[in-house]
């Protein structure tokens, strides 16, 4: 995991594999940040969608007991909403270093759509 000190908060960016294994461990909100048909498309099991264009902070969850983790496809728009939460007062944030891109790199598995049939089905690379 890289940081980054703004001000007094915390950026936190982190590897596919980090995310994977706190996600398999509960640890994390993992919050996806890219459209709704990126989403329906493909998506990473167990995330939560927040699209970009409707991202306000205050929605965000707490963080008493799970560290939120943004992401997107390549990782820019996950890091412009974390910097932006950090602005609005959240004094430590994540995200997905090369988004879901990344992820898809590290063979990790994936909600995908079944060409055929439109019906999603689980990618296991």
């Amino acid at each position: 995991m890289q940081t980054e000190t703004i001000g007094t908060a915390t950026l936190e960016t982190w590897t596919p594999e980090e995310v994977a294994q706190a996600l398999e461990a509960h640890e994390i909100v993992l919050i996806d940040v890219r459209t709704p048909q990126e989403y329906m498309f493909e998506h990473i099991p167990g995330a939560l969608l927040m699209p970009m264009a409707f991202f306000e902070p205050a929605n965000l969850p707490g963080q008493s007991d799970k560290r939120i983790v943004l992401h997107c496809g390549s990782g820019l728009r996950s890091e412009k909403m974390a910097r932006m939460a950090l602005e609005a007062g959240f004094e430590k944030l994540a995200h997905l270093g090369g988004g879901f891109g990344k992820w898809k790199e590290a063979k990790l598995p994936y909600m995908g759509t079944d060409m055929a049939s439109g019906a999603p089905k689980r990618v296991t690379p």
